[in-house]
């Protein structure tokens, strides 16, 4: 294992949580302008929403990028025989699939504003706002509990 990653382990796991904090601000966010979006019929607050849910997605996907990056590099310097026996870890890094899945549909949500052919309700995204705080709250539990499967 590489000396300057193995020593350097402790920035490592803080610029990891960092980032995803940055990146997480970005995803609760966005879906609330969303709502706002979905249900203004002002032109003038829907021209305002567009550039303001575009700017915020492209801002925080960077953070998206990094907490990713980091979280690999903890993996490595972790090594393969500790990687194969978190099981914990396994159920994570799916909950982290599923939010850079989600992370991704937003990129198509903010496309179909841009082009006013929204046809869902406030609702639906105070909804779609719940996901991800879901989804952070069991990754949260498995990486600090780290729960034992027999």
């Amino acid at each position: 294992m590489n000396e300057f990653l193995a020593s350097n382990i402790l920035w490592f796991k803080a610029l990891h949580v960092f980032f995803m904090v940055a990146w997480f601000s970005g995803v609760f966010y966005l879906p609330r302008l969303f709502v706002n979006h979905a249900e203004t019929t002002s032109e003038i607050v829907s021209q305002q929403l567009k550039g303001m849910e575009k700017r915020l997605l492209y801002f925080v996907t960077p953070f998206a990028i990094f907490t990713v990056v980091f979280g690999l590099i903890l993996i490595y310097i972790y090594g393969a025989h500790w990687f194969a026996a978190a099981k914990w870890l396994h159920i994570k890094l799916t909950f982290v699939i599923f939010l850079l899945i989600y992370h991704g549909y937003c990129f198509k949500l903010v496309s179909t504003f841009q082009q006013d052919k929204n046809i869902r309700s406030g609702k639906f995204y105070r909804i779609f706002n719940e996901i991800p705080v879901l989804m952070l709250l069991a990754v949260i539990i498995l990486a600090y509990v780290k729960p034992t499967y027999g």
